[in-house]
């Protein structure tokens, strides 16, 4: 062999064999498991790490997308069956029923997760429970005319009688709302709702024939009744956006107000609402047609038993946000209220005629007026701003004075401007509602609203707003101002009566502060200055040559405490004091000689 060749068979030779130290080490063999090694069920070992894979999350609520697979989550996620129901899934909170703060099917915050054991078709059906107790303690003293044919106290001649009374009442409302949809960022498919209250109410006064026609019942009374306060479909037409603006129809009892403070009209009564919005909620729109229903006379809750009244009311809004600042909402509107109970005599509960009115010429009318308001409410800079201006304009077909068709050309301004100082807010309340100067003429300029509820100027804390003052000597039955009302419209009540445009009108001047004393606590304060606008109407209806316009200072304040930082608790204690000015003791007086009225008022509101 050459060495070549001896060469290459070396080379060869130990290419063929891997080296050494590459020969990989001998493999050690695992244990065999003895009996002692397998767990029991329940068992641990100690001071072993135990690996625990978490149990199966089953799908529970049928036609909901189903999960994605395992491989598709992190290792430290898993999915849960829908996402009201994750704090639940994760352990953080169990469902109470009687639990208004934490979730909870009955207050809507889930779905019901079997729907269809009463018919419902689809999935995400929501139901809304809602249930509040509203408690009233009102003593008060106010000008109370003594009965033409009789009195309380024998001997007594006195035009005006004893002044204080005392009025309980005690109001339950349940409600229960059932609705399909998550309504988090979208409105909801459709909603079917109705609202029952159940009212008690006793009230005791020192004169007859105040709180009944017949001197025979008495000087107290105790009176309740159910009403029905919502009922209601509310249908969603479409989306016009991937925004969700919207267009939607709500047809029954329904709760309405028609401007921000509630001036013109603010109620629940029976109607029929188109209503949306677009440019991401930038407009909203409303055209409403509402039929009025009958109040019940003693609770003011709607009485269905009767038929609906003969009074319609036509609305059309537009509301735009950051118009003209940022964080200022302006609305427009046009209301038109037609009036058709020329030929009704209506009697409250009470035994007194409500319409027609006994004041004027004592005949029942027909009125058509239209109303063109502007509305604005938010903030410019820190200044915050509320404003309203309402022109009534139309026909009412009877004046009360001349028993012929008089024109209506009246108006109303009212602003309520605020700052806010760190947990201070200071505010100024100024209000003018034009007033009939010619009473026999064919004009009537006198402003009404249809059915006022106003939160302005310290709202039913203030004296004049929550009081109601008969207006004695000048009509029967009949109230220069309404109950929980700002206007001095002179009908016989707000919830049964007709408007009136021959009144003195009002004039309002205020300041209030309110004060944050605690997260819980809040102290609110009211003083306003009042006068009629024009007192003709007044001295006519009095056949007086001179009635001073001041009406006087209205003085109050309120703590209210909410002991959970929320609504569910509320509790508010308020006093107001009333300092007739010489229009108001021109045409009034009272038996005890009192210089001032005073007003309390004890309110509780538990709600669930």
């Amino acid at each position: 062999m050459s060495l070549g060749a001896a060469i290459l068979s070396l080379l060869a030779s130990a290419a063929a064999q891997p080296p050494t130290e590459a020969q990989p080490q001998e493999t050690q063999q695992a244990p065999e498991t003895t009996p002692e090694d397998v767990l029991l069920p329940g068992r641990r070992r100690p001071n072993r790490e135990q690996r625990e894979l978490e149990p199966p999350v089953t799908q529970t609520n049928p036609g909901a997308i189903r999960a994605p697979p395992p491989e598709a989550f992190p290792t430290d996620q898993i999915p849960v069956p829908d996402r009201w129901r994750l704090i639940e899934s994760l352990g953080l909170v169990r469902e109470r029923w009687f639990d208004p703060y934490n979730q909870n099917t009955l207050k809507g915050d889930r779905p019901l997760k079997t729907p269809n054991f009463i018919g419902l078709k689809g999935h995400d059906w929501f139901f809304s429970l809602s249930a509040v107790s509203d408690t009233v303690i009102e003593p008060r003293t106010f000008p109370i005319p003594v009965g033409v044919q009789t009195t309380q106290r024998p001997g007594s001649n006195d035009v005006f009688g004893k002044n204080d009374s005392l009025l309980l009442a005690q109001t339950f409302i349940l409600g229960a709302s059932l609705f399909k949809g998550s309504t988090a960022f979208k409105p909801p498919h459709i909603e079917y709702k109705l609202t029952l209250a159940f009212n008690a109410n006793y009230a005791k006064v020192h004169e007859r024939r105040i709180l009944f026609v017949q001197p025979t019942k008495g000087t107290s009374r105790f009176d309740d009744f159910v009403g029905v306060q919502e009922a209601f479909i509310d249908y969603h037409l479409r989306d016009v956006s991937t925004r969700y603006d919207f267009d939607s129809i709500r047809v029954g009892i329904q709760p309405l107000q028609l401007d921000f403070r509630g001036f013109l009209f603010n109620d629940q009564q029976l109607a029929v609402r188109l209503f949306g919005n677009r440019d991401n909620n930038r407009f909203q729109y409303n055209l409403i047609g509402i039929w009025r229903l009958e109040k019940d006379t003693n609770s003011g809750l709607n009485d269905v038993t009767q038929s609906p009244r003969k009074d319609w009311v036509l609305h059309a809004n537009v509301y735009h946000q950051d118009f003209p600042f940022i964080g200022f909402t302006s609305q427009v509107s046009l209301t038109w209220n037609a009036n058709r109970e020329r030929g009704d005599v209506e009697v409250d509960k009470n035994g007194f005629p409500v319409r027609p009115a006994l004041i004027g010429n004592l005949r029942a009318r027909n009125y058509d007026i239209i109303y063109l308001g502007y509305n604005a409410d938010g903030h410019i800079g820190r200044l915050n701003l509320t404003a309203s201006a309402y022109g009534a304009f139309g026909w009412d077909r009877n004046n009360i004075f001349t028993d012929r068709t008089a024109k209506v050309r009246s108006f109303f301004l009212a602003a309520e401007p605020s700052y806010d100082v760190n947990w201070m807010r200071f505010r100024a309340s100024l209000l003018y509602a034009s007033g009939d100067k010619h009473p026999f003429d064919n004009k009537e300029t006198g402003f009404d609203a249809i059915f006022e509820n106003p939160v302005f100027a310290g709202a039913d804390t203030s004296y004049w707003i929550r009081q109601s003052i008969p207006f004695a000597g000048g009509g029967r039955a009949v109230s220069i101002n309404g109950r929980n009302g700002i206007l001095n419209s002179i009908r016989s009540s707000k919830e049964q009566g007709q408007s009136n445009f021959n009144n003195p009108g009002t004039i309002l001047l205020g300041a209030g502060a309110d004060f944050d004393i605690l997260p819980q606590l809040r102290l609110s304060t009211n003083v306003n200055h009042l006068w009629f606008a024009n007192t003709s109407i007044l001295q006519a209806l009095r056949n007086e040559g001179s009635i001073p316009k001041d009406i006087g200072w209205d003085v109050s304040a309120a703590l209210i405490y909410r002991p959970k930082f929320t609504q569910n608790l509320v509790f508010r204690a308020s006093g107001a004091v009333l300092r007739p000015g010489a229009g108001f003791r021109d045409l009034f007086a009272n038996s005890d000689h009192d210089k001032r009225y005073v007003s309390v008022l004890l309110n509780a509101i538990l709600s669930y």
